[in-house]
Parts: structure tokens; sequence; C-alpha cells
């Protein structure tokens, strides 16, 4: 059983383990406040999308527009006018008259005439404005309303997107006392009709008839430590601007409306001219289809009034949320259930396909997700929906990570025997496994460390693979720069293509920048060879360009990728005519990469297995957009004193001849020397053979340790030939620098 446990909690290691951490994580973007206007945005459009509800026949607005100002000819209504309006008003017996218009201070003429109205009124209620704010200060009552207690608060809280969301049932005033809104004042003369009164329960919340209305908390829905101050409630509008059945005022003045017009209704009179401070943005204000509409604040109270009566009457709730630990379990929930689809999933459709499973699961959970919470706010619950749809694609995305994770250890594991380029070939490409090759052209790069073998031979392996692993990685990187393929390490050797596996048409051309960049970067190299109290090293590197087979190679159990052909040889024949330093490439890669690329010299050689003589190129930079040029220093030689002695025989590829030949150094140069043969009758070697050499100490009876060389193609009048070292024992590489800076200096 525990085994079983084990395994099974291995098995689903990616979901206990991302579901969490992106739960957590979602949670805190949300604690901070980060997701607070998606959740708004999401409430709104929850708002939007249900059928626009029947209009509240228990509710009218008279209107002030701007028609109405023109009728009285000023840009504010008389004291008088509103007197009349009120007298009609009340002629058709409405249950309550709501006067949205701040009256603190009177508007001649007419305002006793309003004052009497104010006191002969009893279900009349007027306005004020509790909480000053950086637009307006708070707005005294009119005297005689609050003389007899009827007046209500109209202030609005407006959400920092400038939207009104909510709106107050009561609020406390500085002094402390209690202040009903304007919108449960007027609703509550409607109720007291019908039999309805406020209940105050236990914990403090209040009950009209069957529903109780709990006030909304700092962290409810959407919302993330708002000020909760007051008895505030999510407004449930019924329906976008103009909703309400609204007259304007001076149909009331004119007599154009009905005797019973009014009767037992809620008749609530403000201002709706868009020259008036008093629109604001709403939920309903916007959306994909239509254009951005502000809602008078006399129709926000509507709103809030027909709600407050809809739920004491028609059992239509005031909209809910979830305590905060429930929400918390519903995002850690969506968290799983991202974590658990996807790593379900993983495998569906391999490597590169899209599969149709995982998509088709992705967007059914989504629409999962959108049609619970929209259900559910439909029975007037807001459930969170950004932060679960969030964690939903965060654990995904972090299944999916570390998917992408394992497999590219695995890559990098695979890489470090094959190129990021031949392993993507192989996992990705449907024929990427399979034997076989293509023909194809391609420019074949190889490099070589000139005396690295002589130098192997005296420092402990150890050492040695510390040298390789420091100077392949550094060619590798400048390799990978220029996109090459680097097929093998052979030594100190690097074998790389250019043009495949992918074929460019800049191949030539990027094979010869890569080769001059790698001899800029052996300065780098030798700074830290010289750290190491080593030996400076050297290179020689050979581009050819031509038809090769290349593809996987191999049987079943043991397969490489590689390439194959004559072309491959010939470009090792030409890396072996390079000196340290040297870049020689082939006619075919000169005409392949054009008239950038900088030539030094050129001459013609023969290697073997080639039936014609080839011509090479000695490549100094290359201009256009790589701009990379080689330095070369002018090789000075210098005559000595006293010749020195020595032997050498010439090698023949990796085999040492058996003929030794005698001569000595009569001139010398920092790189190199001029060799006088002992006899003339000595052949002459012949440009570009090597030659393994040692000094001859006839005092001591001794040879010196082995001197490698390169013959060149430098000849003088006296018969002598030069050679350039290419390696040289550390004692043997003193004495020829002490001796050439002694005669440099005289």
């Amino acid at each position: 059983m525990r085994s079983q446990l084990q395994q099974l909690l291995w098995d689903s290691r990616g979901v206990w383990i991302a579901a969490p951490l992106v739960a957590v994580l979602v949670i805190g973007l949300r604690f901070a406040g980060l997701l607070q206007s998606w959740e708004w945005e999401a409430f709104d459009l929850y708002l939007r999308l249900p059928p626009t509800e029947r209009p509240d026949r228990r509710i009218a607005i008279i209107g002030i527009d701007e028609t109405d100002y023109k009728r009285v000819q000023q840009g504010y209504i008389a004291d008088a006018v509103y007197a009349e309006a009120l007298q009609k008003l009340k002629a058709m017996q409405p249950r309550a008259i709501g006067l949205d218009i701040y009256r603190d201070l009177p508007y001649e003429p007419g305002h006793q005439a309003l004052v009497d109205i104010f006191a002969s009124t009893p279900n009349l209620v007027g306005i004020r404005k509790v909480v000053g704010d950086r637009d307006r200060d708070a707005v005294a009552p009119p005297p005689m309303l609050a003389e007899k207690g009827q007046v209500g608060a109209n202030d609005l809280i407006i959400d920092a997107d400038g939207k009104v969301r909510r709106g107050f049932m009561y609020l406390s005033e500085a002094e402390g006392n209690t202040v009903y809104s304007f919108a449960l004042y007027l609703a509550l003369l409607y109720l007291d009709a019908e039999g309805i009164g406020p209940e105050v329960l236990e914990d403090g919340n209040w009950k009209l008839g069957p529903t109780e209305f709990r006030p909304l908390e700092a962290n409810d829905g959407g919302y993330i430590r708002t000020d909760s101050g007051g008895y505030q409630q999510l407004i449930d509008y019924r329906g976008p601007v103009a909703h309400f059945e609204s007259v304007p005022l001076r149909d009331l003045l004119d007599d154009r409306l009905p005797p019973d017009w009014a009767r037992d209704r809620i008749v609530l009179i403000g201002v709706v001219s868009e020259s008036a401070n008093d629109l604001f943005w709403v939920p309903h204000s916007g959306g994909l289809l239509s254009l951005p509409e502000r809602m008078a604040g006399v129709e926000i109270h509507a709103n809030l009034t027909s709600q407050i009566l809809s739920a004491a009457l028609d059992d239509r709730p005031p909209i809910r949320s979830w305590p905060e630990a429930i929400e918390w379990l519903w995002i850690l929930l969506w968290c799983a259930l991202g974590a658990t689809l996807t790593w379900q999933l993983r495998y569906a459709g391999g490597v590169r396909s899209v599969s149709l499973q995982r998509a088709a699961a992705g967007l059914l959970a989504v629409a999962l997700l959108f049609g619970t919470t929209y259900i559910a706010f439909i029975y007037k619950w807001w459930i969170p929906l950004v932060p679960p749809a969030l964690g939903f694609a965060g654990s995904a995305i972090a299944i999916t990570a570390y998917i992408a994770r394992t497999a590219g250890d695995i890559r990098k594991t695979f890489g470090r025997y094959l190129t990021d380029e031949v392993v993507a070939n192989l996992l990705e490409s449907p024929e990427g496994l399979k034997l076989g090759g293509e023909r194809r052209q391609i420019t074949i790069f190889t490099s070589d460390l000139r005396g690295f073998t002589a130098l192997s031979e005296r420092l402990p392996p150890e050492e040695v693979v510390k040298i390789l692993n420091f100077y392949l990685g550094y060619m590798a990187d400048v390799i990978t720069c220029y996109q090459g393929t680097i097929d093998e390490f052979m030594g100190d050797g690097i074998l790389v293509l250019f043009g495949a596996p992918t074929a460019r048409p800049d191949d030539a051309e990027r094979a010869v920048a890569c080769a001059v960049a790698m001899q800029l970067a052996m300065r780098q190299v030798n700074l830290q060879m010289e750290q190491w109290d080593l030996p400076a090293l050297e290179m020689g590197i050979g581009i050819n360009t031509g038809d090769v087979v290349v593809g996987n190679i191999g049987s079943e159990k043991r397969t490489k990728y590689g390439v194959v052909g004559s072309q491959v040889n010939l470009t090792y024949r030409i890396e072996s005519y390079t000196t340290g330093g040297q870049i020689l490439i082939s006619e075919t890669t000169l005409n392949q990469a054009g008239a950038i690329v900088k030539i030094d010299s050129q001459r013609e050689v023969m290697p073997k297995g080639v039936k014609e003589p080839i011509t090479i190129y000695e490549v100094g930079g290359i201009s256009g957009k790589y701009n990379l040029f080689l330095s070369k220093e002018e090789e000075r030689f210098f005559p000595l004193p006293n010749a020195i002695p020595l032997q050498y025989i010439i090698l023949d590829g990796k085999h040492v001849g058996t003929t030794f030949f005698k001569g000595k150094i009569v001139n010398l140069s920092n790189q190199g020397a001029a060799i006088a043969r002992a006899d003339s009758q000595q052949p002459m070697p012949t440009a570009l053979t090597n030659l393994k050499l040692n000094l001859i100490d006839y005092q001591e009876s001794e040879l010196s340790e082995d001197i490698y060389g390169k013959v060149t193609d430098k000849t003088d009048s006296s018969g002598n030939f030069y050679i350039r070292f290419t390696a040289k024992p550390p004692e043997v590489a003193i004495r020829l620098q002490t001796l050439y800076e002694s005669i440099k200096g005289g």
C-alpha cells in the first residue's frame, strides 16, 4: 500500500507541486489588488449579458433636461417651478416622491411656496450629501425636510476605474448619526404601505420581508481591501441607461401626463441633462457593440430603490459572494484542474504536433468556468472568474514548463554528444531517426591545434583534459554563434558542418566568418593559458565546399549523424597545410562566399587522393556585415652570429620518415627560422612539408627534445629554406626566444 501511494504521488507529482504553488501565487496577486480591475470587468460583463429585465413599473423618473432649462430661460430652475411641479405630482397620489435636487439654499422666486410644499408633504424625501470628496463638499439638506426627518443621503461610491457599482443602504455622518440613503428611504415609504418594515437581526444585518441584506465587506467579490464603510450593497442594475420610465419636467408642468400616472408609484425628480455634473459611468455604460454612455445619478438611485423593493416583494435577492476561504478553495480547485489536465494529456499529440485533445480539453474547461460563474451570477452569486482562470492557465503553463524543462534536460544531455540542431532534427523531424543520408552541397570546416600532441605528452592527463575542455568550450560558443553544426570533436580537432542538417544560402560566408572569429578568440584562450603558466596555443583552420552525403550513419544499435565523401578528406588535407593562426579555404568556398572574403595569398597544391592540383587561399578577413579581420605581424628574420646545428626528418602525414638530414639554423624570427642544408645535394623540402627537428649540442653529445615545424614557400638566394615552428618544448622555446631577443636588440 505504501509503495502504491508513493508511486501515485510520483506519477502525479506535477499536479501536487504546481497546483498549490500557482494557487498561492494567484491568491497573492489577487490580495495585492492586481486582479481587481479584471474582476470588475467580469462583473460588468455578467450584468450586461442577461436579457434586459422589464422596467420596474413601481418607479418612474421626472427628468430635467436641456429643454426644461430653455423653457424657464435660465441656467437654474427656481423654487417656484419645483413648488408647482410637486403640487401637481401630489395630486396624482404617489406613494413616495424623491427630490434628487439640492435645496439647502433658496432659489427665488417662490422659495416660501416650496417650503410650504415641504411642510405639507409627508411622503416627500429630500437629499443631502453626507461625505465630502475632492469634487464636492458635503451638502446640507433642505431645512424644512431636515426638521421633519424626511432626508436621505444621495452619496454615490465611485470605484477606482470611475464606475458606480455600489450604493449605500445607510451611512454615518461625522457626528456618528445614522443617515438612511435616499434609495432606502423611498423604498421604506413604499414598503410601509405593504405592511413591511425593516428587521434588524442579531448579527446587525437588515432584513426586509424574506430577504436579508448582508453588507458588503472589504474583500467581497472582486474587491480587495475596499472601503466598506456604511452599509453598502452591490447595485444590481435592471438594465442600461434610460431603462426606467422617464418623462421630462415640462410634461408635468404642462399637464401632459394622465391624472393617475404617478398613483402608488415612487417618483424621483432629478437632472438628466448632459450639462449637469450628475452623470456617472456604470457597468452598462459600455460594451463591445455599443458606445459608452453615462447614467444620471437619479437613475442610479432608481436602480438601488428598485433592487430593495424587488428583494422584499419579488424574491429577487441582492448580489452575494462567498467567504474568502471558500474562494481560495475555488481558486485551488481550478489550479488543480489545469495542472491535472495538462499532466494527463502531456503525451497527447507527440512532440511537435498540436493536440486536438489538449486544445479541446482546455477550451471545454474555460467554457465550464465561464458557464459556472455566469449561471451562479444569474442566481445572484458573484464567484471569482479571473483568479481561477489565471490559476488554470498558470498551472497548465507551469506543467508545460516542467515538461519542457524535463525534455530540455534530456535534450541538453543529448546535446552534449550532438549539436542542438542535430538533436532537434532527430527528435522533431519524422525522418530524423531513420538511417540513411542525402547528397547535398555543404561547407565543411575543420580546425586543429598546432603542436598540441607534443604539449600533451609533457602534461598530466588531467591537465590536458582541462585545457581541451576550456579551448573546445570557447570555440563551440563561437561556432554556435555562426550557426555551425559541430559534427565531431577529435581530440583537439573540430569538424563543423555549414549546411547540414539545415541548409542556408550564406553557409560558406558564415563558415569563413566563423573561422576568423575563432582565430580572434584565441587571444582570450591564450590569456588563460598564460595564467596557467602554459605555452600559447595556435590553431589552423581549413574550409572546403563540395558535395557529400549527410545523415544518420551506422546501425539500429549505434547511429551517428555524420558526413561522408571525398570532400571531407580534402578539407582535412587543406587544413593540414595551415600553420598556426592560418585559415586556408578552397576555391569552391571562395566562389560561394564571394568578394567579401579578403585573401592574403594563394598557392597551388597537390593533396593526396586528388588527380589535379587545386588552388588554396589564405584568408585575412571578411568584410560586409561581419567586418572581421586578422592582424598580421610582419615576420622579420635576423642572422645568427653562430648558427645552431640540427637534424631534421620529413613527416608523411602522421608517419615519421626514416632519413635524417643535417642542417643549421642561420636566421631566426619570432615564429620561424631559416635553415641551411649541410649538403647542397640534400633534397630541398617542399613547401607545406612537416618536419621534426632536433637541435644538436656537440659538446654534450645530446639532442634536444623534438621540435616540429612546417616548411613555408619562402626561400632565399643562398638556397636556405624557411620553416614555421608548430611545436617547441619549453626549454627550446626559452632558448630560442632569448636568442631572438638578443639578436633583435643588437
